[in-house]
């Protein structure tokens, strides 16, 4: 018999996420392990247990979904993760920029999540069409985890110094980071990156 896929479910709709438990549950080829309305609570399972693949709300509490991608990203046994969502809303290629492995509209046949978790499962990326011409375009894409970091906490308003004690990095490594920041933003201060960032924020709503 094959190996049946370990499934953990997280959704802040909780009619969309008892529904999904009953379509994982009577299919034999998924083993549904856990579900969750949060985000750490998707975290605490998957971080615990061996999961092949983790279906998650974009608009997840309290994290949301781009920031659980990251956060798992850094994980040596994460699942891999398939966003459920709306493309009217250009998720696919939020979750393909963010490190997801796939993505499934909520809008079409259930069956289509189903085949997008086994394909995942078996190492395949699955995603509508995304031009990725967007995606090089998008500066955001070409941060590092750290620089993403780093202009999270810049739009607080904090200063070198806030930043650095923020961060648990020197003031110098701050420096560093904000010149190589500013570079890949193509900006030229702290005021033009933190417009960046809220005009970006704005976009994904």
């Amino acid at each position: 018999m094959v190996d049946q896929i370990s499934v953990v479910l997280a959704d802040s709709n909780a009619l969309v996420l008892t529904a999904l438990s009953e379509v994982f549950d009577r299919d034999p080829r998924f083993s549904l392990v856990a579900t969750s309305a949060t985000a750490e609570g998707f975290l605490g399972t998957a971080m615990r247990l061996p999961v092949d693949v983790g279906v998650i709300d974009w608009s997840l509490p309290a994290l949301g979904g781009e920031k659980l991608i990251e956060v798992m990203r850094d994980q040596p046994q994460a699942p891999r993760l398939v966003v459920y969502g709306d493309t009217t809303r250009d998720l696919a290629k939020l979750a393909m920029a963010a490190g997801a492995a796939g993505f499934a509209d909520r809008a079409a046949p259930v069956e289509h999540l189903l085949d997008a978790c086994k394909d995942v499962a078996a190492g395949k990326m699955v995603f509508p069409f995304v031009d990725v011409r967007d995606l090089a375009a998008d500066p955001i894409t070409t941060l590092s985890r750290k620089e993403r970091a780093m202009l999270e906490a810049l739009s607080k308003g904090l200063t070198n110094k806030e930043l650095a004690t923020e961060l648990g990095v020197s003031i110098n490594t701050v420096k560093f980071h904000l010149s190589n920041l500013y570079d890949k933003l193509a900006v030229k201060n702290r005021a033009q990156a933190i417009a960046f960032y809220y005009a970006k924020q704005a976009s994904r709503m």
